[in-house]
C-alpha cells in the first residue's frame, strides 16, 4: 500500500470518528429565530408600558423567558460546533444538544405552570384590559411566531431527511430500525435542542392564538373572563409539550437503550451471519442527533477480525461508532452452552 493509500484511508478512518454536530443551519434558524423573538419581545414591553395595558407587558416578559431560553438553544449548537474536535469529549458533543433541550423543557413547565397560576389569580381578582392596544400587538406577535415556527419546522425535516441518507462513515448506511422509531413515537434523528427551540416559539405562538381569541371575546362580547380561561389551557398545553421533550431529551442523557427490537436484530444478525457465535454483551446508545454508538461482545469457536463482525451490522443499523469484543470460545464451551 502507498503512503498516498495509505493517509487517505486513516482520513477516512478520522472522519468515520468524528462525532461533531454538523448543525450549521439548525444553528442559523435559531439566531434568526432568536433575533425575531427579542424584537417582539421589546415592542410589547414598549407598548405595553406606553399603554399601560397588563397584557401586553406581561406577554412581553414571557416573551423574554423564551428569548432567554431560545438564546440557550443558540449558544449549544455554537458550543457543540466549536468543541466538535476536542479529545476531552468521548463521544463528541451530541449530547450537548440533548441537554440543552432537557433545560428548555423545563423552563416550559416553569412557564406552563406560571401562566396557570397568573390565570386563576385573574378569575379571583379581574382586571381592565385595554382591548383595543393589546389586540393589534397580539395580531402581529402571532405572524411573528408563525414565520418562527416555520423557520425551525423547516429545519427539522432537512435534519431527518439528511439523517436518512448519511453520505459519510460506511457504518452509517442501514434504515432497517426507522418502522420501530415510529412505533416508538419518536425519530433517532431528532435534535432535542431545535425541537425545543420549537416547542417554544410553538408555545409563543399557541399563547398568541389563545390571547387574541381573549381579548375578540373581551372588546365584542364584553367576556373578561375569557383571558383568564384561555391562559389555564394554554398552561395544560404547554405542560403536555414540556414533558414529551423533557422525556424523549431524559433518555438520550441516560443512555437509554433507544430501540429493544433494533438491539435483537443486531443479536440475529451476528448469531446467524457467523457460525457457533454468540452475543453475551451488547450495549446500545444515542450519542447526539441521528448518531448512536454500540458496543458488542462476540464469543464464538472460530474467531475473525473484529473489522468481519462490524462489516455484518451495516446492513440493518445507522450506527456511528461500532466497538467490538470477540471472545474465543472452545469446543467443549460450545457444547456446554448448546
Amino acid at each position: 500500500m502507498s503512503d498516498s493509500t495509505g493517509s487517505d484511508r486513516l482520513a477516512q478512518l478520522r472522519h468515520a470518528h468524528d462525532h461533531g454536530a454538523a448543525a450549521s443551519s439548525h444553528e442559523a434558524r435559531t439566531r434568526w429565530v432568536v433575533a425575531l423573538t427579542f424584537a417582539m419581545m421589546v415592542a410589547e414591553l414598549v407598548v405595553g408600558y406606553a399603554t399601560n395595558s397588563l397584557a401586553l407587558t406581561a406577554d412581553g416578559w414571557h416573551m423574554a423567558t423564551h428569548a432567554g431560553a431560545l438564546g440557550m438553544a443558540a449558544f449549544a449548537y455554537w458550543f457543540a460546533r466549536k468543541q466538535s474536535g476536542s479529545s476531552a469529549f468521548s463521544f463528541g458533543t451530541g449530547k450537548v444538544h440533548a441537554l440543552a433541550g432537557y433545560t428548555s423543557a423545563v423552563v416550559l413547565a416553569l412557564i406552563a405552570l406560571l401562566m396557570v397560576v397568573e390565570s386563576l389569580r385573574r378569575f379571583l381578582h379581574p382586571e381592565s384590559i385595554a382591548f383595543s392596544e393589546a389586540l393589534p400587538v397580539a395580531v402581529v406577535g402571532l405572524a411573528v411566531n408563525l414565520v418562527s415556527v416555520r423557520l425551525l419546522h423547516a429545519g427539522d425535516h432537512h435534519h431527518e431527511a439528511h439523517d436518512d441518507h448519511p453520505e459519510h462513515d460506511h457504518h452509517d448506511h442501514g434504515h432497517d430500525d426507522h418502522d420501530d422509531e415510529h412505533a416508538h413515537g419518536h425519530h433517532h434523528g431528532h435534535d432535542h435542542n431545535l425541537r425545543a427551540a420549537y416547542f417554544h416559539v410553538l408555545a409563543d405562538a399557541l399563547t398568541s392564538v389563545l390571547a387574541i381569541l381573549a381579548l375578540l371575546g373581551g372588546r365584542t362580547f364584553g367576556w373578561t373572563f375569557l383571558d383568564a380561561a384561555m391562559g389555564i389551557v394554554g398552561g395544560l398545553v404547554i405542560a403536555k409539550w414540556s414533558y414529551g421533550l423533557c422525556r424523549q431529551a431524559a433518555r438520550q442523557l441516560l443512555d437509554v437503550v433507544p430501540s429493544e427490537s433494533l438491539a435483537q436484530r443486531i443479536r440475529d444478525r451476528i448469531e446467524s451471519t457467523f457460525a457457533g457465535a454468540s452475543v453475551v454483551d451488547l450495549h446500545l446508545w444515542d450519542i447526539g442527533p441521528g448518531a448512536r454508538a454500540c458496543i458488542v461482545s462476540v464469543a464464538v469457536p472460530s474467531p475473525l477480525a473484529p473489522s468481519a463482525y462490524r462489516d455484518a451490522l451495516v446492513p440493518i443499523a445507522s450506527l456511528q461508532h461500532v466497538t467490538v469484543e470477540v471472545h474465543p470460545l472452545s469446543a467443549g464451551d460450545a457444547r456446554r452452552g448448546s
